[in-house]
């Protein structure tokens, strides 16, 4: 519940008329009964048609205050509920860009999903039931127990011995309801991972023929969820009718009561009427706010996943004195550089040692897990070295604002990600305010201007989700486009090249080689000839360097890269070289 206030207080004002509604609705359920009984007791029984009418006018009155108070009170639960609902979504969305890959790992993508939809909703239900009956019910359980008091002081047991055994049963059903809301949620983030898993691998799955073994994938965890719904479901509808037949059984006794105590004169008709109501409207009351209680622990899951997101504390933090103005990158150098994954138990790196300055042009290569993308990785800082440092400037990263450390890096990714929008867009997405002439001049060094052209809206030409409407190579020249229009101090490639054939290769790297001779650039290539001319080359092996220097002087100092070149290249060109 104190997540929820936490929420709730941000709209007092909305919250106190809220409450106000809930006074005007109660006065007008419990106040026509009231009267209806003294018209039939005073005005029928008298046969004064003047009372009769006046009385009816009170009603009327009071309906109109009524209706206005219902749409008042719709109004304020609807408005309150959906307000809480989107900052919870801003919020989860907001504590997600703090995180480090790490977090993501550690939630998982689907239930990052989950959370900020699924998990939200039910929040947005709860308070929206809590806003209408939580409210209302202890006014209306209030007012009308001290009017069947008032009206017959026997008759009111029968609803004194009902309330005990409703909520005894509220309770139950919410403590058997809980584990069950917990095994929901949790079964709905399996079946949104397999669901988003076969959605961008249908291409895959297609290719190996596996429909049937995914669709039995689906099938179960589709099942388990609907096995835990169907449970909740059933634990939840079995309420109502057991309500209604202990309420039945309560009119059944104060009529059996009442019969005789109108026999005997010591009740009148009219306040048989109005007890009646307001026995509909205690017990009615008390089944709306048992409904509180059933959606709690349903809520409660929720809350806490949320929860769990907002408390997180980002193993990346941004420094509060962090250097804002870096003037310009000179030499980037790790020392000693050792890493290893926050869940991982041995190094992917050990002991990495390496400068390079501006203009100069240093590659990695290594087999596959030798630990390329990771080491480009620490510099943006999506992970945090375990040992060792990495410095610009010979100051520490770390000690970089985030925002001024990233936004002097060009970071092109292993695979290319483009976003939902124009091609216009994805490119200026590197630099917000880029001109057209610096977008066409991005685009052109990218070798992606003549294929942007042929589209038949040009820049304008929008990307599908997942960029389905371009080819592999197509994307990794847009995301090389959009890190060049930036014209950042140190541009990374992480295997920015293996979707371009050798000719576009070519002359995209004899382009790069102009537009980045004051910048600091590093290079991830599987490819022996996108790297040959580069400054300095470094090979990895299991973490670890291996080899440093130039092509030629590694063909002859470093086994493993003349392996690499070896079965790469034709023995002509080994020879020559």
């Amino acid at each position: 519940m104190k997540f929820i206030l936490r929420y709730l207080m941000r709209y007092k004002k909305l919250f106190f008329v809220n409450v106000l509604s809930v006074f005007g609705f109660a006065l007008v359920e419990l106040g026509i009964p009231t009267i209806i009984a003294q018209m039939i007791d005073v005005g029928v029984a008298n046969q004064d048609s003047a009372y009769i009418l006046k009385m009816g006018g009170v009603i009327a009155l009071i309906s109109f205050v009524g209706v206005g108070g219902t749409i008042l009170l719709g109004y304020c639960c609807s408005k309150i509920s959906t307000a809480i609902t989107r900052d919870i979504r801003n919020d989860i969305f907001e504590k997600a860009q703090e995180f480090s890959h790490s977090e993501f790992n550690a939630f998982g993508i689907s239930s990052m999903i989950t959370r900020t939809n699924n998990d939200a909703f039910q929040i947005q239900m709860f308070v929206n039931v809590i806003l209408r009956t939580a409210l209302l019910t202890p006014v209306m359980n209030i007012v009308s127990v001290i009017l069947t008091i008032r009206t017959s002081l026997e008759l009111s047991w029968i609803i004194v011995a009902t309330m005990p055994i409703i909520v005894l049963g509220v309770v139950l059903v919410a403590k058997a309801s809980q584990p069950l809301s917990e095994k929901q949620q949790t079964s709905l983030d399996y079946l949104n991972r397999i669901s988003r898993e076969n959605l961008t691998g249908i291409r895959v799955i297609r290719a190996f023929t596996n429909d049937a073994h995914e669709q039995q994938r689906f099938d179960e965890t589709n099942v388990r969820y609907t096995t835990f719904s169907k449970k909740i479901f059933k634990l939840m509808s079995t309420t109502e009718p057991v309500f209604f037949m202990l309420m039945n059984i309560a009119v059944l006794c104060i009529f059996w009561v009442a019969a005789n105590m109108i026999d005997m004169g010591t009740l009148q008709v009219g306040q048989l009427v109005a007890f009646q109501e307001y026995l509909f409207h205690a017990m009615f009351s008390m089944m709306l706010f048992c409904t509180v209680f059933v959606m709690y622990p349903r809520a409660a899951v929720s809350a806490k996943r949320i929860q769990e997101v907002l408390d997180t504390k980002p193993l990346i933090t941004n420094p509060e004195a962090g250097i804002c103005d870096m003037q310009g990158v000179d030499e980037l150098a790790f020392h000693n550089v050792t890493f290893a994954y926050p869940d991982g138990e041995e190094p992917v790196l050990r002991n990495v040692s390496f400068s390079v300055k501006k203009g100069e042009t240093i590659a990695f290569i290594g087999s596959t897990g030798s630990g390329k993308s990771t080491l480009i990785n620490l510099i943006p800082r999506f992970y945090d070295i375990s040992d060792g440092s990495v410095t610009i400037n010979g100051n520490d990263i770390k000690m970089f604002d985030l925002k001024t450390l990233r936004d002097a890096i060009g970071f092109i990714p292993q695979k290319a990600v483009l976003f939902t929008g124009s091609i216009r867009d994805n490119i200026r997405f590197g630099k917000e305010d880029a001109s057209e002439e610096e977008i066409i001049h991005a685009a052109k060094v990218a070798q992606s201007y003549d294929f942007i052209m042929e589209k038949p809206d040009g820049f304008d030409e929008m990307i599908t989700e997942n960029a389905t409407n371009v080819s592999g190579g197509q994307r990794q020249r847009l995301s090389i486009a959009r890190a060049l229009v930036r014209r950042p101090d140190i541009y990374i490639f992480d295997d920015s090249f293996s979707a371009l054939d050798f000719k576009t290769d070519a002359v995209l790297r004899k382009e790069l080689k102009k537009e980045t001779n004051e910048a600091i650039v590093m290079v991830v290539a599987q490819r022996i000839s996108t790297i040959m001319e580069a400054d300095k080359i470094i090979v990895l092996d299991e973490g670890r360097v291996v080899g440093e220097g130039r092509h030629k002087e590694l063909l002859k100092t470093c086994p493993i890269y003349y392996e690499i070149a070896a079965s790469q290249l034709s023995e002509e060109e080994l020879a020559y070289e």
